[in-house]
């Protein structure tokens, strides 16, 4: 069995194959996670300040994507999108380049886009969650409004939403085994094609599993790291 598994995992390359394919998984949730983050951010603020019109924009975007399954955000960026890149690229002649790198980009910018819409709840609530004791003190040194809120407010706002942000991470990192049904060979579809292939599904898809939680074990870890740092000086409080 073990000269099997050696076989199968480095004669034939599959261990080299679920490697590559989990950095493509890293890197879609790094990139989709970071983009998504930048834009809450912003749109959080506007809804925490509750801006007339712009607000209700937001809380509907929000609303509209966490309400569907991530599959579907997925399937609607890609096929509601394919057809204009194609004839774009064909008439500025670089198809065969669009047609290999769309699949990436469309995950990248599916991935935003959920973990946006997560983010923005999970930013929201911990600028809600700001003492007023504190916005109160910071008026009462007349600091000018931008200080106080870049300097105070966002962040002991930011500390607050450290935990949130782990778990959007979290379920980050595992919506890009979605990706794979655009064609991209991130961790989940090179499992699925060797499964096929060498007729090992069980093997396969439990490396697989093994691989995934030792992304999300490892980032906990980092996450838990980060969090004692920014709760230094706040305990017991």
């Amino acid at each position: 069995m073990l000269n099997d598994f050696w076989v199968l995992m480095v004669e034939r390359g599959w261990a080299l194959a679920l490697l590559q394919g989990g950095v493509v998984t890293m890197a879609i949730g790094l990139l989709g996670m970071s983009a998504g983050f930048v834009v809450a951010t912003p749109l959080a603020v506007l809804r925490w300040k509750k801006v007339v019109g712009v607000s209700h924009l937001v809380d509907a975007y929000s609303i509209a994507i966490r309400g569907v399954p991530g599959l579907l955000v997925i399937y609607l960026l890609f096929f509601g999108s394919i057809d204009w890149i194609r004839a774009v690229a064909t008439v500025f002649g670089f198809q065969a380049g669009a047609e290999n790198a769309y699949p990436f980009i469309i995950g990248v910018l599916a991935i935003a886009a959920i973990s946006c819409a997560y983010s923005i709840e999970v930013i929201r609530g911990a600028l809600e969650a700001v003492p007023r004791g504190v916005l109160e003190a910071s008026e009462s040194l007349a600091l000018p409004r931008k200080v106080m809120f870049f300097k105070i407010v966002l962040p002991l706002a930011l500390r607050l939403a450290l935990g949130g942000i782990n778990n959007v991470w979290q379920m980050t990192i595992k919506d890009t085994s979605l990706i794979s049904v655009v064609g991209l060979q991130e961790l989940m579809r090179t499992a699925a094609i060797a499964a096929g292939i060498t007729r090992s599904p069980l093997l396969f898809y439990c490396i697989a599993a093994v691989m995934f939680f030792c992304m999300t074990a490892l980032s906990q870890s980092l996450f838990s790291k980060v969090e004692r740092s920014l709760n230094r000086g706040f305990r017991g409080r």
